[in-house]
Order: structure tokens, then C-alpha cells, then sequence
């Protein structure tokens, strides 16, 4: 299996992809929590 390429690829795909999705979801809470301390109320949807 670690000598194939499309499964090295594929694999690297998937981190990436799920790595974003995490630093995604991170941002946005930080994001809103930041928002919710200047403005006092909950972020626009």
C-alpha cells in the first residue's frame, strides 16, 4: 500500500481536506467569540 501513488494521493487529499474543515470550524468559534466581546450579542447567521 505505500508504494502506491494513487493511494498516497488520496490519502494526502483527505488530510488536507479534514485538516480545513477543522481549522474552519476553529476560526469561526474564534471568531464568534471574539465578535460576541466587542458587540455583546451573538454573531449574524
Amino acid at each position: 500500500m505505500s508504494d502506491n501513488d494513487l493511494v498516497k494521493r488520496l490519502a494526502w487529499s483527505g488530510m488536507v481536506a479534514g485538516v480545513g474543515a477543522l481549522a474552519s470550524i476553529a476560526t469561526t468559534r474564534i471568531a464568534a467569540m471574539i465578535f460576541r466581546r466587542i458587540f455583546g450579542e451573538d454573531p449574524p447567521e
